[in-house]
Formats: C-alpha cells, sequence, structure tokens
C-alpha cells in the first residue's frame, strides 16, 4: 500500500464515525489485561482511540487513562461516550502529552496506521521507562467454516489481511513496532484471545460496511459487494434466522520500552 492509498484510508472513517461507534466490537478483556501486564504503572495512552471501543475497556478495567485521536468526528463519538474522560486531538506522529507520562501506550485496529518512523520515537518518548506498547487487533476466526466463507465472499476490502486468525500474526508480526533510534523497544510477543460479537445479519453487514476498504469503494462496488454479504448470510444456517455470535479473538502485539 502506498503512502496516498494509505492515507485515503486512514482518514476514511470520520464520515462514518456514528456507524462506526454503533457496529464496532469492543476488546476481549483478557486481551487487555495481558497487553498490561507488567506495566510500572496505571497510566495508559489509547493511542489513535476512535470513538472508544478499547478505551472503554480501559476504563472498566481500572486503568487511569488518556485518549488521543486525530478524526474529530470520531472524537465526538468517544466523547459523548466517555463525557468525563480525558480526550485530547492528535496523532502518532505528534503526541499532545509530556515526556514519560504514561506506563502504557496501546492501539486497538490504528497502530497499522501510524507513520512508525515518526511515531516510534513520540511514542517512546511519552513511554516511562520498562512502559508497554501493544496493538490490539480483533480477528475473525476462520477455523469457524461459515466465518471463512464469510472472508471468501466479502473479499479484502471487507475482510483485510490483519482481519483474520490465519493471517493476523503474519500480517503484524513486528512490523508495526518502532525498529530503532530513539524507540527503543525489546522483543515483541503475540498472543490471542476469544471473543465474539453478538450480530443479525443487518449488523454484521452494517459493522462490516464501516471498514476503510468499504467506506473508499465506489458507491455501485460498494453496495453489490454489501449484497453479497447479505445473501451469504441468508443462505448460512448459522447466521440466516435471529441473533448468532461472529467469532472473534482480539490479537495483541506487545513489546516493552527499554
Amino acid at each position: 500500500m502506498d503512502h496516498d492509498e494509505q492515507l485515503l484510508l486512514g482518514s476514511s472513517f470520520g464520515a462514518a464515525a456514528a456507524a462506526y461507534a454503533e457496529h464496532r466490537p469492543d476488546y476481549a478483556y483478557a486481551a487487555v489485561r495481558w497487553a498490561l501486564e507488567g506495566a510500572p504503572g496505571p497510566r495508559v495512552l489509547d493511542l489513535g482511540a476512535g470513538t472508544g471501543k478499547l478505551t472503554g475497556v480501559l476504563v472498566a478495567s481500572g486503568a487511569d487513562v488518556i485518549a488521543v485521536e486525530p478524526d474529530p468526528g470520531m472524537l465526538a463519538e468517544l466523547r459523548r461516550a466517555l463525557p468525563d474522560l480525558r480526550a485530547l486531538r492528535g496523532g502518532a506522529e505528534a503526541i499532545p502529552l509530556p515526556d514519560a507520562s504514561v506506563d502504557a501506550v496501546l492501539a486497538g485496529n490504528a497502530m497499522h496506521w501510524f507513520d512508525m518512523a515518526v511515531a516510534g520515537p513520540e511514542i517512546a518518548r511519552v513511554l516511562a521507562p520498562g512502559g508497554v506498547l501493544a496493538g490490539l487487533w480483533n480477528v475473525i476466526d476462520d477455523r469457524v467454516e461459515w466465518a471463512a466463507g464469510l472472508e471468501r465472499v466479502g473479499g479484502s476490502a471487507a475482510i483485510g489481511p490483519r482481519d483474520t486468525l490465519g493471517n493476523w500474526r503474519t500480517a503484524t508480526a513486528d512490523t508495526y513496532l518502532p525498529k530503532s533510534g530513539a524507540a527503543r523497544f525489546g522483543a515483541p510477543e503475540q498472543a490471542e484471545f476469544p471473543h465474539g460479537q453478538r450480530r443479525t445479519a443487518d449488523s454484521l453487514v452494517a459493522t462490516l460496511a464501516t471498514r476503510a476498504g468499504m467506506l473508499v469503494m465506489p458507491e455501485r462496488e460498494r453496495q453489490d459487494t454489501l449484497d453479497r454479504i447479505r445473501a451469504f448470510l441468508a443462505d448460512a444456517p448459522e447466521t440466516a434466522d435471529g441473533e448468532f455470535t461472529l467469532p472473534m479473538l482480539t490479537g495483541v502485539l506487545r513489546a516493552r520500552r527499554l
């Protein structure tokens, strides 16, 4: 993906902020606990916080949370959901916090949008020594047959390379961690934690419609893709009638600041 394409995709969510807030899943609590394991204190930065899907889990876990999000539409939804939280406009490449002011930096389905050559030193700057950096991704469990079929039908715009259990480890690995210079981090670790989201066929289609690839797709192609997904869900016995659980895991990529 070239830089211009990444900018287009990364900036696509604001127009769909309300739908994102309504339909995107939160994160497995066990994944958040593992991500924060060994952090030197309770101060956590949710970086690229979006509408607060990870933020809410962090708050519920008892962390002392600050959220930073660049998109004003997404930030407005976060502030609506968590009005008492300190939520700042800013990005990973220019974090509006002092040096060594947090004990952990977490990013929920956001780290792949960071320019880590710039963001890495910034993250290291705001982290206390021994602090934790972790990216979290909700991924579909494609070991489940109908979920694997959904991936085939939806295509990469709806279910991309980081969005399934079969692909996320390879797609993330240490790709999104700082490499050198001012950002000094230890060896990365990966783990997955069971998760799920109660959906209907209509609400799952609405969820997939908030993916970046879908948001930037030409309208006719987008509608054709969503219609194809809807037809698949209507035919699959697991999803044809009423509510079902979308089988997911929360994958975590974690490293410690040296």
